[in-house]
């Protein structure tokens, strides 16, 4: 059940919250964005609600992601530092895949700034399919990503793997990853939600859409409303790419909920030479911004460096992006244009 309810009905607020209580079901809470606040709750409460004081709405049939549905607020967008994901400009995450060395990492942060980055990514702890690949430096890595935000303003994402780790990553980044193989993770989502940091949340490999939407719906229910979606390929029967980026979930989100998606071309194909083309298909589904791995010397990098681009190319990619953003929003313009002309 979804109440929508004027913001300063308290004492609404608080009967609809104590009568979720009785029942012992899970309620959340969103801004609607207008002035509002919607509440979720698990199961249906007393038809008498509707009659309490500030109630304006009451949705009974929506989406199993309620709060994450477009049943509960328009386009929503995510600040992470003074960056913002969602208002329309594509915003560019880049930055290597591991964190490799202080000097180095901020090196490569200034060089992925120079290029257009705006929101510096790379991981202190990284989840490998092999127990013998390089795991990350830990909470040293943190250290060095703070340290790369002090050298160049940038605010840093980076993966966070266990439940009670969210607590140590908060105090060094500016925004949590929680990365495909923990998608389904529920502790760890849980834990995700009751921290004040925006949350990117990856796709997992074979993840429906409606799953997908779940686990977002996990991380706003237990408090936290600002998730990002990223769509970083799924696995298929192919084996010519390491995964397929499979780009109809962009709008296929949008179509169903609020929350802002970016698109990760690098994981989406695990090959350089397709990151360029698939980072603009990306943004002409309709992304919010790309997750790009990003090093100065990719065949050397300690991970995924066969995925991995450099600077100069991520530059290149920058330009055309904004490029093609410009040309998209103009089109738009002009596609409203008709519809209200012959309306």
């Amino acid at each position: 059940m979804l109440i929508e309810i004027q913001a300063n009905a308290i004492a609404t607020r608080t009967r609809i919250l104590q009568m979720a209580a009785e029942q012992n079901a899970l309620a959340a809470s969103i801004d609607t964005g207008t002035g509002s606040e919607m509440i979720a709750i698990g199961t249906p409460l007393d038809p008498m609600v509707e009659s309490l004081s500030g109630v304006l709405r009451i949705v009974t049939n929506h989406k199993a992601f309620a709060i994450a549905s477009l049943d509960a607020r328009g386009k929503s967008t995510v600040a992470v530092g003074d960056v913002v994901i969602g208002n329309g400009t594509p915003v560019i995450m880049a930055g290597p895949c591991s964190v490799e060395g202080r000097d180095a990492l901020i090196a490569q942060a200034k060089l992925a700034q120079a290029a257009g980055a705006q929101i510096l990514r790379g991981g202190a702890f990284k989840p490998r399919t092999s127990p013998y690949s390089f795991q990350g430096h830990g909470e040293l890595g943190l250290q060095m990503l703070a340290d790369a935000r002090e050298a160049t303003g940038m605010p840093v994402v980076t993966e966070v793997m266990e439940p009670d780790q969210v607590e140590l990553v908060s105090g060094y980044a500016d925004m949590l990853q929680v990365g495909s193989r923990n998608m389904a993770n529920f502790n760890l989502l849980k834990a995700c939600g009751r921290s004040s940091k925006p949350v990117l949340l990856k796709r997992g490999f074979s993840a429906t859409l409606e799953e997908f939407l779940m686990s977002a719906e996990y991380i706003m229910a237990h408090g936290n409303p600002n998730v990002v979606l990223c769509e970083r390929g799924i696995r298929t029967g192919d084996t010519a790419f390491r995964f397929n980026l499979d780009l109809n979930i962009v709008p296929g989100v949008q179509a169903v909920s609020h929350l802002p998606i970016i698109v990760d071309p690098s994981h989406g194909t695990g090959r350089r030479e397709l990151v360029h083309r698939m980072a603009l298909a990306g943004i002409a589904a309709g992304a919010d911004g790309l997750a790009i791995e990003v090093h100065p010397d990719p065949d050397n990098a300690l991970s995924d460096g066969a995925q991995t681009i450099t600077p100069d190319a991520l530059r290149h990619i920058v330009r055309r992006v904004h490029a093609l953003s410009e040309v998209l929003a103009e089109t738009e313009i002009e596609e409203l244009g008709i519809l209200e002309a012959s309306a």
